[in-house]
């Protein structure tokens, strides 16, 4: 299993989507093909999307509810020791880059690319791409 970080944007997408690469990130994780990972800050934003009214999507709260118990039996909880900052212009973003260098990710899947992508550190064996760059790269 990859490990990679599925920001908070995929899973609305997902969310919305009646086929599309967000959602065909999530059923990849749930098959266990990647291993997402998670820590309290991405996962207290995961809460909080769920139960926001969302406008793209038909699922209930029991759904969404049921969607995050899923990803949390087949990802890994990690815990992050070492805050790398000020590293991203977005202060809010950063925790996704703490998250994945403390988890060893292969990447970051986010719609959020250009703002994620760009910041003042890197890491070698770490990609940034979207739903539809991560179907192709890591199959």
């Amino acid at each position: 299993m990859l490990p990679i970080v599925i920001d908070t944007n995929v899973v609305i997408a997902a969310l919305g989507s009646g086929g599309g690469p967000s959602r065909e990130v999530i059923r990849r994780a749930l098959q266990g093909r990647y291993r997402p990972l998670f820590s309290t800050a991405l996962w207290l934003e995961y809460e909080d999307v769920i139960h926001r009214p969302l406008a793209r999507t038909s699922t209930s709260i029991e759904e969404r509810r049921a969607l995050l118990a899923a990803l949390a039996q087949c990802g890994q909880w990690t815990t992050i020791y070492f805050g790398w900052r000020p590293n991203l212009g977005d202060e809010g973003d950063n925790h996704l880059i703490e998250l994945a260098v403390a988890g060893n990710a292969r990447a970051i899947v986010t719609h959020n690319v250009k703002d994620i992508g760009h910041g003042e550190l890197s890491w070698e064996h770490l990609s940034i791409v979207t739903p539809a760059q991560c179907l192709e790269v890591l199959p």
